[in-house]
């Protein structure tokens, strides 16, 4: 059977099922699409899958519209919403569904444990199952493995292959990383190993690591905490020159000539899909056993105060002027969580808005790429946000913000018009050149 599945896929005549047409299922769909495979995507939004279906991709990601109206064209790419029917179809299925955490940080499967019982209903020998999906520690080997054994009747690394395969892609660079990066195969047993790696080199020209499932689950984690605990590292550094009278981004500058340091940029938060719930993922099976994080955690309750400092330094720049937040009209620039992208995912924005309205604040918010506004007015340019504005929030680093024609926007604004840089993308000394009060994350 292995050999059997080896010589479909190299010969791209492997059946592909996609579950999850998100940020990573859509790409993924399209890029085993591009490469020759008869792929189906799979997703339980009609109005992503009527999407996928007409040629269109549903979020913005350079190069992706493009390709996914060549694959569809060409009769490679379908989408539904029956799983069980793509599945039953299908050589290969992968997984690529959103797991999330509660508001106890703790991980919520229910979408991953769903798509497990449905590909399960219908699996059978000689079939290989990824997870792409993000995931807990022993997820796959423990929680996957059963749904699929107990569903299928079927026994895992013999009747039928498993890997865990986390992906490593990112808004703007999706295509680019998939097919460029460094892929990790966590195997079910080697075999399974075996089979998932001929099925990526088919799209990989980086290098494709092999290992067990469970640690492949753990690297994937291990990464995005990292830049986690280094954003909150940079974070704490902003907070003390604010203190010290100095400017962060001057310091981390320096410190990051030297060849062993790269810290990482202070911001107002972090958000996305990843970075805040990836630090409780990895966490999650050391609760049971009393396991107190001594980095980790506080790291990402440090990042998630930042919202609550951005807001700070709003009402105390107001107050500098002689303005109080509740009769002030503030104007936030930027909802996605990073540059380019249209996904408000986790946004730092959310807590700033929600603090404001709390506060009475008249908000604005504008961003070129995102419908959503957390409540507040959506503004249709920046000239509509900025018009008779008190404060300006810079929270995403759009290109189109780092280009603020500073001068045009004050004549707009009320008198003493303030900016709070979220994002560090302002120029201080020309802000405040042109007349405005600024604060900044980790500015003097």
């Amino acid at each position: 059977m292995k050999e059997e599945l080896i010589d479909k896929i190299r010969r791209r005549k492997a059946r592909l099922v996609v579950v999850g047409l998100g940020h990573v299922g859509l790409t993924t769909a399209t890029v085993f699409a591009d490469a020759g495979f008869q792929t189906i995507g799979v997703d339980i939004r009609r109005e992503i899958v009527e999407m996928t279906s007409s040629g269109k991709s549903h979020m913005r990601e350079p190069g992706l519209d493009k390709l996914v109206r060549k694959v569809v064209r060409d009769g490679r790419l379908k989408a539904t919403t029956n799983t069980e029917q793509a599945t039953r179809k299908a050589d290969i299925a992968i997984i690529c569904v959103q797991t999330p955490i509660n508001e106890d940080k703790e991980p919520d499967l229910d979408y991953l444990t769903q798509a497990c019982e449905a590909v399960a209903k219908v699996l059978s020998k000689g079939k290989l199952v990824v997870v792409q999906s993000t995931v807990p520690p022993r997820t796959t080997k423990n929680l996957v493995a059963k749904i699929l054994e107990d569903g299928s009747g079927l026994k895992g690394g013999r009747d039928f292959w498993l890997v865990s395969c986390p992906e490593r892609t990112a808004p703007g660079k999706a295509i680019q990383e998939f097919v460029e990066s460094v892929r990790i195969v966590g195997g079910y047993n080697p075999e399974s190993a075996e089979i998932a790696v001929e099925l990526f080199k088919t799209v990989t020209r980086g290098e494709i690591l092999t290992l067990d499932c469970t640690s492949a689950e753990v690297a994937k984690l291990a990464e995005n905490t990292f830049r986690d605990v280094n954003i909150a590292f940079a974070n704490e550094l902003a907070l003390i020159c604010e203190q010290t009278g100095i400017d962060a981004i001057d310091v981390i500058r320096l410190a990051n000539t030297h060849p062993r340091v790269n810290i990482h940029k202070p911001g107002c938060g972090v958000g996305g899909p990843c970075l805040p719930k990836d630090p409780y993922l990895l966490l999650h099976p050391t609760r049971a056993k009393g396991f107190k994080s001594r980095v980790i955690e506080p790291c990402r309750q440090l990042n998630d105060y930042m919202s609550d400092h951005t807001v700070k330094l709003v009402v105390e720049a107001l107050e500098e002027v002689g303005k109080d937040v509740k009769t002030s009209k503030i104007a936030i620039l930027g909802v996605a969580y990073k540059g380019e992208a249209d996904d408000a995912r986790n946004s730092p924005v959310e807590r700033i808005v929600g603090q404001l309205i709390k506060m009475s604040a008249e908000i604005f918010v504008f961003d070129p790429y995102c419908k959503e506004s957390f409540g507040a007015k959506k503004a249709e340019d920046i000239i509509d946000a900025t018009k008779g504005a008190d404060c300006i929030i810079t929270v995403t680093d759009h290109r189109m913000f780092k280009e603020l024609k500073l001068e045009k926007i004050k004549v707009l604004m009320n008198e003493n018009p303030v900016i709070v840089d979220g994002r560090r993308v302002v120029n201080p000394v020309k802000a405040k050149n042109e007349g405005f009060v600024y604060r900044g994350i980790g500015s003097v």
